[in-house]
């Protein structure tokens, strides 16, 4: 079964871009967007009922921001679509689909996680981020007691210096600040497992965003920030980890797993 991960940066620009092709050749089995930015009914009919899938979506309050989405060619057991915090919960940041494969439950929660770096870029928005992870990590260690999990989605972290192109110019930017690349050592800590790194420890140059201007991708000075945790159940059953750096619908591009599930 393969999951893939994408922020679409916009699903309306996207879908122009080549989504929906995207989504037929992908082979893929589950795929959950970020940044939708577009509330159910603005997502273009091609990408919001394509055929052979299933789609939901979790919009924020604010038009044109935000918001996640999971399509599945399986229709998902149950779909949580809120963390109960009214604080988060209005920014349309998380979803978990529930399915049952030929092994069994899994989960698979699709979390567009929050820049820090606030309207300003004065990094204001850092501790609404770092309550964000928790209520997403409370969550998340609720549900792989049940089964395994897959968190997939954009971080907005990247963790540690081989992942970021600048990592010198990029210690007081958020995404690279001592206290976010903290929580994501706590979540490693407790098992959590950075699929595309623990198969690729020792290899630079992969990343999954890149600023839109100055050439930034055509040199690859990019940011990883998207990606596949897996809980300690999940991580056993993974047999790849990739970063597809050539689909260009965004200015992030897809990371995924296969996994026996």
């Amino acid at each position: 079964m393969r999951i893939v991960s994408w922020n679409v940066n916009g699903i309306r620009a996207c879908t122009r871009r080549g989504f929906v092709d995207f989504l037929a050749r992908s082979d893929a089995d589950v795929v959950g967007i970020q940044e939708v930015r577009a509330l159910p009914e603005q997502v273009p009919e091609t990408a919001r009922s394509p055929a052979g899938w299933h789609a939901a979506f979790v919009p924020a309050e604010r038009r044109g921001y935000s918001g996640v989405g999971v399509y599945a060619k399986v229709e998902p057991e149950r779909l949580e679509t809120a963390l109960g915090d009214p604080r988060f919960d209005v920014e349309g940041r998380y979803m978990a689909a529930h399915f049952r494969g030929d092994r069994g439950r899994f989960v698979v929660a699709n979390v567009y996680f929050p820049k820090g770096s606030g309207k300003d870029r004065d990094n204001s928005r850092v501790p609404y981020k770092l309550d964000f992870y928790q209520a997403v990590f409370e969550r998340v260690q609720r549900l792989r007691r049940r089964c395994p999990v897959f968190v997939i989605g954009d971080y907005n972290t990247a963790h540690r210096a081989i992942d970021l192109a600048r990592p010198k110019t990029n210690v007081k930017s958020s995404g690279f600040l001592p206290e976010e690349r903290a929580v994501l050592d706590r979540w490693a800590e407790a098992g959590w497992v950075d699929t595309f790194r623990a198969l690729h420890p020792d290899d630079p140059g992969h990343y999954t965003w890149w600023r839109q201007w100055g050439g930034a991708r055509e040199r690859n000075v990019g940011w990883r920030i998207d990606y596949v945790l897996a809980s300690p159940a999940a991580m056993k059953r993974v047999r790849n980890a990739f970063i597809w750096p050539d689909e260009q619908g965004s200015d992030h591009c897809p990371v995924g797993v296969d996994a026996d599930l």
